[in-house]
């Protein structure tokens, strides 16, 4: 009866995630400890994965997103009552999205268990940008931009590597673009050696022009090993372009 009440959750195996800091950073690695406890009869463990997780708006819902997801420890058995401890290392994607807005990000660990109600831990974290983003963002900050909302969106199939972006909104609050556009949208797309960031300049028009959708130019800039200084002066300069 045990094993039977086990197999639909009810005195199954637990597992819970120690992580040193709730506060990671795109692209860096963080260990941490899994701890798994028996419950009240034997169980037989396939493996421990992990999935950093999100969620993205589509055209008609919300949904979750796999940022990454990924498995370790060999198969193992948890005795009644039994208590186990992994060490384990947790690579931040560099393309995880930054928590700012309303984007959330939560780390997932679960046990996989055949013909069972898998056991699963929820870790809300904090993710910081990368080194090149930060410094992107403290370019913005110099410019007189800070961030009014922001959030992961669906994209169409095939035009990214993932099923969604993070788009960041900024309004300028002063220095020399403040009522001169309205918002700049800006979409990171981080790569080994570069940082993209997709810009959507919407610009201040009239009635008409804001229906069309006339006021909105879009344009990329590329950041690799500059200065805050220097993304400050490529940045201002492209949106000058696009006004």
């Amino acid at each position: 009866m045990k094993e039977l009440l086990s197999r639909v959750g009810i005195g199954a195996a637990t597992v819970d995630t120690v992580l040193p800091t709730t506060t990671l950073t795109a692209g860096e690695s963080v260990d941490a400890e899994v701890h798994v406890e028996g419950g009240s009869a034997e169980q037989e463990i396939d493996e421990i994965y992990f999935a950093l997780l999100t969620r993205y708006e589509t055209d008609d819902s919300k949904r979750t997103g796999v940022i990454d997801k990924f498995r370790v420890a060999e198969s193992f058995t948890v005795d009644e009552g039994d208590e186990r401890t992994f060490d384990v290392t947790v690579d931040v994607p560099r393309d995880t999205p930054v928590t700012v807005g309303r984007t959330n990000v939560w780390l997932e660990t679960g046990l996989d268990i055949d013909w069972a109600v898998d056991p699963e831990d929820e870790d809300p974290v904090q993710v910081d940008p990368g080194p090149r983003l930060g410094r992107a963002f403290d370019a913005l900050d110099a410019l007189g931009f800070t961030v009014r909302t922001a959030e992961c969106e669906a994209v169409p199939g095939g035009l990214f590597s993932t099923s969604f972006v993070q788009e960041i909104e900024f309004v300028p609050r002063g220095g020399p673009f403040s009522g001169r556009l309205d918002e700049l949208e800006v979409v990171p797309r981080p790569a080994a050696d570069h940082l993209e960031l997709g810009l959507e300049v919407d610009r201040r028009g009239g009635l008409l022009s804001e229906m069309a959708d006339m006021d909105e130019r879009l344009t990329r800039i590329t950041v690799t090993d500059e200065s805050t200084s220097e993304i400050e002066s490529k940045l201002e300069d492209e949106i000058e372009r696009n006004l």
